[in-house]
């Protein structure tokens, strides 16, 4: 992403309140592999129970999806999308993966070695946020679009709808949306996730300091004024990242000709992550057009995945 996107960013996050960046800006190189680090802490449940979903229903996925093709959003190193290729693949009919991420450097090493593990497989990666998808390659109809990770609760409430919506109308009728959510649990256990004792998460989040000052001018900005936080707010159902200042912060970003002030105390926030009540996120897909076909969750209820399709297919298939 670009300069002028984050100074963007900056303008319309920095000076509100509570002070705010979207993540996407975690998700430079550097950032990438340490959220990759983050899926393998005894901490961090989610990718585990994940994993395990797709461990055992993949095979099911694509039978009742019916897909062909199979289009994933923020697919990172795609190392869990795996059960999901496998399944595909195992149909023996032409196939495609079309992975979509911000980074480009891991997009296109993963791009690389699934070429290299399955021959039989196109794989067409596109480097860009998932906020504006590119048009879909792939037959209308036999299209699966995947968002795993529980990505989908890094949204404000107004943003995933939009989101839902967006996703919508980029699929035809008949297509599939198979969407991971993190269930609500104790809160406990939901800080630990964000939170771990090796300081992974940590180094994660104050990665962002070093993805601005490395992209616009800016002086009196370092990332030993900040620590990283965690925290729940029940009444939203969320988790909180958090970049507490340990001193007062005077920041001037030349490139937009602004002053940021962040008093000792304060705090800039640069990640929520909503917890979901599993019937309640049905309805949503509902409201938004589509069809909940199934959902699964892991052995301890941790984790969902939800199959939904595109409604207004008229052929006939229910």
């Amino acid at each position: 992403m670009s300069r002028a996107e984050l100074e963007a960013d900056l303008r319309s996050g920095l000076w509100s309140q509570p002070a705010t960046l979207p993540p996407r800006w975690f998700y430079d190189e550097r950032g990438s592999r340490l959220f990759d680090e983050i899926t393998t802490l005894p901490e961090y449940y989610p990718t585990r129970a994940e994993q395990e979903i797709l461990t055992h229903r993949s095979g099911e996925i694509i039978a009742l999806s019916g897909a062909r093709s199979l289009h994933e959003l923020g697919a990172g190193t795609a190392t869990k999308t795996r059960e999901l290729l496998d399944a595909l693949t195992a149909q023996g009919r032409p196939a495609l993966y079309a992975p979509l991420d911000i980074s480009k450097e891991v997009l296109l090493e993963a791009a690389d070695r699934l070429r290299t593990d399955y021959p039989a497989l196109n794989v067409e990666p596109a480097v860009a946020d998932f906020h504006h998808l590119p048009p879909l390659s792939g037959e209308p109809g036999e299209r699966l679009l995947v968002f795993l990770g529980g990505t989908i609760g890094n949204f404000e409430e107004d943003e995933r709808s939009g989101f839902l919506d967006m996703v919508h109308a980029a699929l035809a009728p008949g297509d599939h949306l198979l969407l991971g959510a993190d269930l609500v649990k104790d809160p406990d256990r939901l800080v630990a996730a964000y939170d771990d004792g090796a300081g992974v998460t940590a180094r994660f989040n104050l990665n962002l300091v070093d993805v601005i000052t490395r992209t616009t001018p800016v002086t009196g900005l370092s990332r030993d004024d900040l620590v990283h936080e965690a925290a729940w707010d029940d009444r939203a159902s969320r988790i909180e990242m958090r970049l507490r200042a340990v001193r007062d912060i005077t920041a001037d970003f030349t490139g937009i000709g602004r002053t940021w002030r962040l008093a000792k105390g304060e705090h800039l926030r640069t990640e929520i992550s909503r917890k979901f009540d599993l019937g309640l996120l049905r309805d949503e897909l509902t409201e938004h057009g589509f069809e909940p076909v199934t959902s699964w969750t892991d052995a301890a209820d941790d984790f969902s995945l939800t199959l939904a399709r595109v409604a207004g297919r008229d052929d006939g298939t229910p």
